[in-house]
């Protein structure tokens, strides 16, 4: 099973009043380790969680590679693949623009999408133009992903959840 996995608003939170956490990883600061001092916000205890789900984790996000060369470093896990997004413009319309291509690459297999953007529109969309099951977990962006959010994704991958 695929796990498309964005990293702006779903492993690093923004929006929320109050200061963020500042974590380390490694014993590094983000600042040192990759010139990039947001991903101090994002916590490296999601990465053992995220390998444990036992999915196939895929980079689903703008940040292309650089979410191996900082991001995967970050929580300890393995450069994983990435998403080539289409230069192709998307159909006006209120389907985000990374619902066709992520149905695309997951080649009628399983998929959990993790976003802070999904919308019903890509749920409906996805019902009617995937062939299996698909999880499309909208994260809320002021908190990146929590203990609930791994909650619905554990029971969905046990097969306890919705489609």
């Amino acid at each position: 099973m695929l796990l498309f996995l964005d990293v702006d608003g779903t492993l690093i939170p923004f929006g929320a009043a109050g200061p963020y956490p500042a974590y380390e990883a490694g014993g590094r600061s983000s600042a040192h380790a990759t010139g990039n001092p947001l991903l101090t916000r994002i916590d490296p205890g999601l990465g053992p969680r995220l390998a444990a789900l036992g999915c196939e984790l895929v980079w689903a996000t703008t940040w292309m590679d650089e979410a191996n060369d900082c991001v995967a470093s970050w929580l300890g896990l393995p450069p994983l693949p990435v998403v080539d997004w289409p230069d192709e413009e998307c159909p006006p319309g209120p389907l985000h623009w990374k619902t066709r291509p992520l149905v695309a690459r997951a080649g009628g297999r399983p998929f959990i999408w993790l976003d802070d953007e999904i919308t019903d529109a890509d749920r409906t969309w996805v019902t009617a133009h995937h062939p299996e099951r698909a999880l499309l977990h909208r994260v809320d962006h002021r908190y990146g992903l929590t203990d609930a959010d791994f909650a619905v994704l554990e029971g969905w991958i046990g097969g306890l959840g919705p489609t």
